[in-house]
C-alpha cells in the first residue's frame, strides 16, 4: 500500500496446505503472485508440481511471481523447493534471519531477473542503501563448515519440538489439518466451543503468561478461530507451555 499497489487476499484452505493453487488466480488480473514456503503462520510448502503450477499461470497472465523463501533450511521430511529451480524469470527474497538464526541483523539477498537488477539497486539506494558491515561479516561467518553443523542441529531440534507439540496440541482439543512442513509453527483451530481467536489468545496471555497469535493477525479467511503456535523456545519451555495451555483450556470450558 506504501508503494502505491492494490493487495489482493486470495483465500486459501486445508486441502491446498494452505497454498494458493492455480485455479485461484483466474480472473483477478494479477501484477503480481507473491507466495511464501515454507509459509508464515501455517508451516506448510510447495512442492515442485504446486510451485510450477503458479508459476506457469502467474507468467501466463503476465503477473511477476515472487518467492519469499525466508523459512528454506527449516524444514523436516522433504527440502524445500526453490522457484530458481523452475524458472529464472522469478523473484526470490531470502534472509538470514531464520535458518541462520540471525534475527534483527536485517540481512537477506534477494535474486532477480537481469532486467530488474538495476531496479532493484535503485529502490536499495533510496531505502536502505545497504546491511551494516559487521552484519555482513556475520552474515559470511553463518556459511563456514562449523556453523552450518550447529544450524543443522538446531533443524533437527525444531523437528523434535514439532513432533512434540502437535500431538500434545491435539490432546487438548486443537484441530491441526496440517503438520508443519517446515518453519517453527503450527496454525491450529481451537477447541470445541472456544470460537473467538482474539479474545482466546488475550485471555490465555492475561490469566496464565502464555503468547500465541490469534488467526487474524495473518488473514480473514477462516481466521477467527485459529491460532499460530510458535515452536521457537525450547522444548522445556514448550512442555510448561502446554501445561498452563491445558489447564486453561479445562478452566475456560468448565466456564
Amino acid at each position: 500500500t506504501a508503494l502505491g499497489l492494490v493487495p489482493v487476499d486470495i483465500p486459501t484452505d486445508p486441502q491446498n496446505r494452505y497454498q494458493p493453487v492455480a485455479g485461484d488466480l483466474g480472473g483477478l488480473d494479477l501484477s503480481g503472485l507473491m507466495v511464501a514456503s515454507p509459509a508464515n503462520p501455517t508451516g506448510t510448502m510447495l512442492d515442485r508440481d504446486a510451485m510450477a503450477g503458479l508459476i506457469e499461470t502467474a507468467q501466463g497472465q503476465g503477473a511477476a511471481f515472487i518467492s519469499d523463501e525466508i523459512y528454506h533450511g527449516l524444514e523436516y521430511e522433504a527440502k524445500a523447493v526453490t522457484a530458481l529451480e523452475l524458472s529464472d524469470d522469478v523473484y526470490v527474497i531470502n534472509s538470514f534471519s531464520k535458518y541462520f538464526s540471525m534475527t534483527g541483523w536485517r540481512v537477506g539477498w534477494m535474486v532477480v531477473p537481469q532486467d530488474h537488477v538495476r531496479v532493484i539497486e535503485r529502490l536499495a539506494q533510496n531505502l536502505f542503501i545497504c546491511p551494516s558491515a559487521i552484519a555482513q561479516a556475520a552474515a559470511m561467518a553463518a556459511f563456514s563448515e562449523d556453523a552450518m553443523k550447529v544450524m543443522e542441529v538446531q533443524r533437527s531440534e525444531f523437528q523434535a519440538r514439532r513432533d512434540f507439540l502437535v500431538p500434545a496440541l491435539r490432546s487438548l482439543g486443537f484441530s491441526i489439518s496440517r503438520i508443519p512442513a517446515g518453519a517453527f509453527y503450527v496454525y491450529a483451530g481451537l477447541p470445541a466451543g472456544q470460537e473467538d481467536a482474539e479474545s482466546f489468545c488475550s485471555d490465555l496471555l492475561e490469566e496464565e503468561f502464555v503468547a500465541i497469535t490469534p488467526g487474524t493477525d495473518f488473514g480473514f479467511h477462516d481466521a477467527g478461530h485459529q491460532v499460530r503456535i510458535s515452536y521457537a523456545r525450547d522444548i522445556h519451555q514448550l512442555e510448561q507451555a502446554i501445561a498452563r495451555l491445558g489447564r486453561f483450556v479445562e478452566q475456560r470450558g468448565a466456564s
